[in-house]
């Protein structure tokens, strides 16, 4: 069982409401592996790890990462190479004026200095420079996981990529970034949305939710007709499209709902612990 995290399993506050920590205590007692698939980057996963009993695993970053909540540590990692992020953030640079740039890895983040606030604990020397200026010196030697891109004119919201989803999904400055952001890095960067808005979230070719789920469950000996998942974005829809049966809850987008093979309940009213109640009660 594979299910994305916000706008899908957790409800708008970003809570998990009782009834899911249970049904899904049910389902691992059952024998079922569950695994959280979300663009999350590792350091907002340490709340969800008792969802799991303390030993599950999170597709994290968009599919960069999948990451050991129990040991708080990546058991595979994959990104970009880094001439190729220093490429990239020149040329964002120059096709988005005024752009604010933030390079994720496993080991934690690099912002610009006026990348939207949003995390009150991470330390100042995060937004010391320029993203470009901390290539090679930041002292990690994890790979650049995600590259995220926001527009100016999104400068004065909160953290993209939290909780919120656009509710204009197809609004003309979202989709002009989008084309911008297209344009510039061609084939070298995969462009993924999971509705945070005036965000782009650049991933390296190749890396997804379903690519990094498919190389998980060939580890397990789990074939994907024996994969249930659940999504709301179209970040999700490689994983729907992959999976045996694919659920999107009634509030995700347009896109989701017309491609998944079912539809469950809104994400605040629990619709995925109500799908997992059903098909326990149905095997007794």
């Amino acid at each position: 069982m594979a299910t994305d995290l916000d706008g899908t399993l957790l409800r708008s506050d970003g809570t998990v409401s009782s009834r899911t920590r249970a049904v899904l205590a049910e389902v691992e007692a059952a024998g079922v592996e569950v695994v959280f698939v979300t663009a999350r980057p590792p350091r907002w996963l340490g709340a969800l790890t008792d969802l799991v009993g303390g030993h599950g695993r999170v597709i994290c970053l968009g599919g960069a990462a999948v990451w050991d909540l129990g040991a708080g540590e990546a058991l595979d990692t994959c990104g970009f190479a880094p001439d190729a992020v220093a490429g990239l953030v020149g040329d964002l640079r120059a096709a988005v004026p005024g752009v604010a740039l933030a390079l994720e890895r496993i080991d934690g983040p690099v912002f610009d200095p006026w990348f939207p606030p949003g995390e009150p604990d991470l330390p100042a020397a995060v937004r010391a420079v320029p993203v470009e200026e901390s290539l090679g010196t930041s002292g990690s030697t994890a790979p650049v996981g995600k590259l995220l891109a926001v527009s100016p004119a999104a400068l004065s919201s909160t953290r993209p990529g939290d909780v919120g989803h656009a509710d204009g999904a197809d609004d003309d400055a979202q989709q002009q970034l989008f084309a911008r952001v297209r344009d510039a890095v061609g084939e070298r960067a995969h462009l993924a949305y999971s509705g945070a808005v005036g965000l782009a979230e650049l991933l390296a070719p190749g890396v997804t939710k379903d690519a990094a789920l498919a190389r998980w469950c060939a580890r397990l000996e789990v074939d994907a007709e024996d994969v249930w998942a659940f999504g709301d974005m179209p970040n999700d829809l490689p994983m729907l499209a992959w999976a045996g049966r694919s659920f999107a809850v009634s509030n995700a987008h347009p896109q989701v709902l017309a491609a998944a093979s079912d539809v469950v309940g809104h994400h605040d009213d629990d619709g995925v612990a109500t799908a997992l109640e059903d098909a326990l009660a149905a095997i007794g």
